[in-house]
This record gives C-alpha cells, structure tokens and sequence, in this order.
C-alpha cells in the first residue's frame, strides 16, 4: 500500500520533537521507507527535520540524504557538522557520497573529506571528485566485483565473497588482467558449473560493452538502452577498469534528459522547478516568450504588407488562425519526431532523402486536409469557390514549409552541437507563424490578383 503523510502524523512526529522522546521517535520512523521519511522530513521545519535526523542511525538517514530535494538536503547539511556528515558518507556508496559532497561549499567539502573514517572510500571519493558530473566518471561507482585471470576458480570465489561485503548488489563480474586492464566477464553459471582449479582465463567471456571515464552521460546511457544492460564497466585511458554504472544512475540520467527537453520544447530555457523563485522563473522563460513577442511583429508587419486585401477579400482573414495553426501543428509534429530519432540514435540515410520522404508525407496529408477544407468551406460556411481554391492551395504549401522547417533546423541545431530539442518549442511555433502568413497572402494575391 502505498504511503501518505496525514496530518495526524505531522503533529504525532512535532509532539515526539517537542517532548525530545527520541526512543517513540526512532520507534515510529524505523518501520518506515527512507523514501517516505524524505517527504515526512520535506514537510516539518528545518529544526524538526534536523532533529529527526540526529536521533536515527546514519545507515537509515544516509540513505534518507539521496532522496530528498536538493533545496532540502542542502539546507539539513547546513545544519550538521563536517563529522556528522562525514558519518552519514560512510554509509553511502562513492559516486552518491560524491555527489553529496560536491553540493558542499569548497570549505566544507575539505573538511568532511578528512573526517572520512574509511580513507580508501575518501580516496574514491576524491577520485570521482575530479570527473565532470555529466560523464561516465562522474557517474560511477567506484564498488564492483573483479577478479584476475590468472587465478583459478577456487581463489576467484574466495575473493568474490570478500569484494562482495561492501557492494548492495552484484551485477557482473569483471575480468582484468595484473595492470587492471578490463578483459571481459565472468559467468555466474560458468563459474558454479566448472572445476575449482579451472584458470579463469579459460573461462570468461571476451564480448563485453564499456564505456570511457570522459564519455558523455547520454551516450552512456544510449548503450546501455540499446543493449539492454543492468550495469556497464568504467575503464581509464589506458583501459584499466576503475568502475560501473548501473541501471538506477541512467535512470535519473533519462529523466534528467527527458525534463530538459520538455523544458526546452516549452520555451524554457533554463533547468528550473515550480517551488524556484520568481526572478529564477522570469529568467528561464523571458527570452523565448520575448521571442514570440519579435515573431508576433514580424507577423503583424507582413499583414500590413496585404492590408489592401482586407477591403477586397476580407473573407481571407476568417482562414488566417486555421493557416497559422495548421503550420504551427505540422512544425512542431515534424521536429518531435525528428528531435526523437536525434536523441535515440536512430535518423539514418542522408538529409536529402530525410527531406524527400517528408515532404511526400506531408504532400499526402496536405491534400486530404485541403479537400476536407476546401468541402467545408464551400458547404458548411458559403465561401466563394475561387476563395476555398486559395486556401487549399495555400494550406497545402504552408504545411509542405512547415514540415521542412520542422525537419531541417533540428538536425542543423545538432550538426552545430546545439541541443535540438530547442526546435520543438516556441522557435518552431513562431516562424511558422511568420512563413505561413507570408506564404498564405503570397499566393491570394498570385490568384486573386488584388
């Protein structure tokens, strides 16, 4: 079942704080998930949280720290000693103690860092301090499973059953070579099925995916999806194995990716959340909404441009919204797809034949919404014929424009390194707006001749 804090179990936990009956207080959060206690915690006050914090054991509040709000567990730790920190660390695997310590001013960091009481997890620590946060390096984890080539499978499971102690859950075993060169895997199922003086070179399995310490996050996680992977090794320039990244850490990587390009395709240009101050929102949204405001002139410029239609066919301003919507929609279907196949990996063959199969589609879509359009104007609305003529036309060529804006500035924004989901948004919307208008006008007045 799943859990909800009541309000009865606010005032419940206050009234614990407020008599300091540490022992009911350990007593009621102890049979609780440390996901749950994070969102008790995200709702007292910061002196509640706190208290709360010191009273349990660091192996459950360790594990709490990972799942709270970057706002929240910043202001808990502001709270708590370099060696109270130190302690909750202890509990933590490298790359989650990394990224708790990296949050910390350059201070602090220091001093929690020599408070460290495990000095080989301080030094892997301060290891994967050095790696950019968006890498394979500043991803992984430092506790993995590796045994040596040259040892026999006796020894292998002897070592195995002490590297094991430390880690939360095995996902392979690696094999390296006396430099630490990674040389492939080991096979549970090999090792329990084959004779304990059996070398282990004789054993694993060659085939095996790894990433670089300074490969990017979602490449990293581009592998590890198209290959189906729980967890990839880590290896250093000179191939030495020097860590993993599992499963939950691509994840959070996906997500991560997945928020910034809704955000991007919003018209949000900066990572921000709902609970961020307003100047913080302002300056994430204030560029691409000034944006549309410039394309909004743009457009109303070139209505000035064939303001002598309004007093002949002023009936083409009732199709004006429809146009620019229909571009708009079309544009924004074509960039999604594209933005997609970019992120996924998957847009193969060159950009002309990309080019060529779109417009065919659009082609396609294009006549049946202008025969629908054209029907509906001439029955529903009594539009004259040689009116419903000039928006088919014209609703054919805007969304064929649209369709080729939504496909080519995608892939331009990749080709120059700039994320493209920047595409999806506003940018896409609004010079289809300006396009579209242009081009319906254009050809009215090619036909109409006004």
């Amino acid at each position: 079942m799943e859990f909800k804090i009541s309000k009865e179990l606010i005032q419940q936990l206050e009234q614990l704080i407020d008599q300091k009956n540490d022992r009911e207080l350990e007593a009621l959060l102890n049979d609780m998930h440390h996901a749950d206690i994070a969102e008790v915690l995200e709702e007292l006050e910061l002196n509640d949280a706190v208290y709360i914090f010191k009273v349990l054991d660091s192996e459950k509040t360790a594990e709490i720290l990972l799942e709270l709000e970057d706002d929240i567990r910043e202001d808990i730790l502001s709270q708590l000693s370099p060696k109270e920190i130190a302690e909750e660390l202890d509990e933590l695997e490298t790359n989650d103690a990394a990224d708790i310590i990296a949050e910390l001013s350059p201070e602090k960091k220091e001093e929690v860092i020599l408070e460290l009481q495990d000095m080989e997890h301080a030094k892997d620590i301060v290891e994967l301090l050095r790696y950019d946060e968006h890498t394979a390096g500043g991803l992984m984890h430092k506790e993995l499973v590796k045994v040596n080539e040259n040892w026999n499978v006796l020894t292998c499971v002897k070592e195995m059953r002490i590297q094991a102690e430390n880690i939360s859950r095995v996902h392979s075993i690696y094999v390296v070579d006396d430099e630490d060169r990674l040389l492939g895997r080991l096979s549970l199922k090999d090792l329990l099925t084959t004779s304990t003086k059996k070398p282990i070179r004789e054993v694993y399995i060659r085939k095996l995916n790894s990433v670089k310490v300074d490969t990017e996050d979602v490449e990293v996680a581009r592998i590890m999806q198209k290959y189906d992977l729980e967890a990839i090794p880590v290896v250093d320039e000179m191939g030495r194995l020097v860590g993993r990244i599992t499963i939950d850490d691509i994840v959070d990587v996906i997500k991560e990716e997945a928020d910034k390009d809704y955000q991007l395709a919003a018209g949000i240009s900066q990572d921000v959340e709902a609970d961020d101050s307003i100047l913080e929102l302002t300056r994430a949204r204030l560029p691409w909404l000034v944006l549309a405001l410039l394309g909004g002139f743009i457009s109303v410029r070139v209505l000035e441009i064939f303001q002598s239609a309004m007093a002949e066919h002023f009936t083409l301003f009732f199709f004006m919204p429809l146009i620019a919507a229909m571009a708009g929609n079309v544009g924004v279907q074509s960039s999604a797809i594209i933005v997609q196949g970019l992120a996924n990996n998957t847009i193969s063959g060159s950009l002309f034949n990309r080019l060529v199969k779109e417009v065919s589609l659009t082609l396609l879509n294009g006549v049946i919404l202008a025969t629908i359009l054209f029907a509906g104007s001439a029955l529903l609305l009594d539009v004259p014929m040689i009116i419903g003529v000039v928006v088919s036309i014209a609703l054919i060529s805007v969304i064929i424009i649209a369709s080729l804006i939504g496909t080519f500035i995608p892939i331009l924004l990749d080709k120059f390194g700039i994320d493209p989901a920047l595409a999806t948004g506003p940018f896409i919307t609004t010079s289809n707006d300006i396009f579209g208008i242009l081009i319906y006008f254009s050809i009215a007045k090619l036909i109409l001749g006004f």
